[in-house]
């Protein structure tokens, strides 16, 4: 009891939780989107994609990169730049997808579920350590791009801000989510992929290529990585070489606790994860938030190891 009321002794008041709200929504929305690319690779494989939180922090170091380009270049208007090192980064960021699915996984399709798993392992490490050696050890900065925002008081004991990046921010992982859906529900390729998820070799005899599906799998989920490190590089302004570990594992509980396959559980499970993270730092301790999130998923994977939307896997005969 003595360490629960040292580790939690925030705030009160309506203004400060409504500023915890956004910060946990906007927080949320980043990891959603890295939870993505762990949700699509399993359900279209059937395994965890460790390296995928390593992508995520490839996409954060390319971002950082294209705004230097962009200053080099003299571009000086920030919507033209954000909206050009976005593309850049999405692009540069789905090359190392593929080639993740291409060194670690492919040649791995019919081994052992473990081996595919430590190769890629092996490549989180190995990104980790190229990042590091090609980019030094010591963060890296940005200065902010995207100010301004709105404040407003309705408890008037402390002034909530909304600034223009989180709204940025949420409107861009809404955008992405409605675009994403309409691409799996609506597109041949994502007809491929939901074909290929239940019955790989059916699939295959009825002419879908697996090989490219799976590839294309990787491909947009290191794109949407790709945003998410963009937002984050704004959103906080520093980056190192470690960036993708804890986010990445962060996401994957996320993935876990909205139900592992699920599209809508991911984003879900992002921003429940997103809200713990900022209700326990806002109102206890900061340095334990990392304890509240693995909490969590100690938990969904004792009572609920299928999360919350996710569906019992039902074995084929």
């Amino acid at each position: 009891m003595e360490f629960l009321s040292r580790a939690c002794a925030g705030g009160a008041g309506i203004d400060y939780f409504l500023q915890q709200l956004v910060n946990g929504v906007t927080l949320g929305a980043i990891y959603g989107l890295i939870a993505i690319g762990y949700t699509m690779v399993y359900g279209i494989i059937g395994m965890i994609n460790f390296a995928h939180g390593d992508i995520y922090m490839i996409g954060a170091f390319i971002s950082l990169v294209g705004f230097l380009l962009m200053s080099a270049l003299g571009i000086t208007s920030v919507p033209i730049a954000i909206a050009g090192v976005l593309l850049f980064a999405m692009i540069f960021t789905a090359v190392y997808g593929w080639t993740v699915e291409r060194v670690a996984y492919r040649p791995l399709r019919g081994a052992p579920r473990l081996a595919p798993l430590i190769s890629a392992i092996g490549v989180s490490i190995v990104l980790q350590n190229y990042v590091q050696l090609a980019q030094g050890a010591r963060v890296k900065p940005l200065q902010p791009m995207v100010q301004g925002g709105f404040t407003f008081s309705p408890g008037g004991e402390f002034h909530v801000t909304i600034s223009i990046l989180q709204i940025m921010i949420v409107l861009l992982t809404l955008s992405l989510m409605a675009g994403f859906t309409y691409l799996i529900q609506k597109t041949p390729l994502g007809r491929a992929q939901r074909a290929t998820e239940q019955d790989r070799t059916m699939a295959a005899l009825l002419g879908v290529d697996v090989d490219r599906t799976i590839s294309a799998t990787f491909v947009i989920g290191a794109s949407l990585a790709a945003v998410a490190g963009l937002m984050v590089t704004l959103y906080y302004g520093v980056i190192d070489f470690y960036l993708g570990f804890v986010a990445g594992i962060k996401a994957f509980t996320a993935a876990v606790l909205g139900g592992i396959g699920s599209l809508p559980g991911a984003m879900l499970g992002g921003l429940l994860i997103g809200l713990i993270e900022a209700f326990w730092s806002g109102y206890c301790s900061i340095a334990y938030k990392d304890v509240a999130v693995f909490g969590v998923l100690v938990l969904v994977l004792i009572f609920r190891p299928t999360g919350l939307l996710g569906r019992p896997e039902v074995e084929k005969v």
